[in-house]
């Protein structure tokens, strides 16, 4: 199936290509795992889960997912304001991708020099 995908078309009119779209970028993908794992999300705490994410890359990426109907935006009207995030149906059916992809790093981590394979798991 996968040799077939790829022989019968480009590869940039794939479901591969179109996917990666979606989710390419530095944090996409650690946005989508964040909202997976915790539900719905304010900004600021966003932002603490990630780390080392600016404000206006934050924004910028939320906005980008949220054009494309992966992530939905709550804004409530007080003060100070209150925005929280969460996945939208379309963003959870990405769900089953970065489940695989978590097993997938545990299964595979190389060990880092100095480890043991067996001493990190997670």
């Amino acid at each position: 199936m996968v040799g077939r995908c790829i022989s019968d078309e480009r590869l940039e009119t794939t479901g591969f290509s179109y996917t990666l779209s979606l989710i390419n970028g530095k944090y996409k993908m650690t946005i989508l795992y964040t909202l997976m794992s915790f539900g719905t999300v304010r900004f600021n705490e966003m932002k603490r889960y990630i780390g080392n994410i600016s404000y206006k890359t934050l924004s910028a990426s939320l906005k980008e997912l949220e054009a494309d109907q992966l992530v939905h935006r709550e804004e409530y009207p007080q003060i100070p304001p209150k925005v929280e995030y969460s996945l939208t149906e379309r963003g959870k059916s990405l769900i089953p991708i970065l489940d695989g992809m978590c097993e997938w790093g545990s299964q595979n981590r190389l060990p880092r020099a100095g480890e043991e394979k067996s001493g990190k798991a997670g």
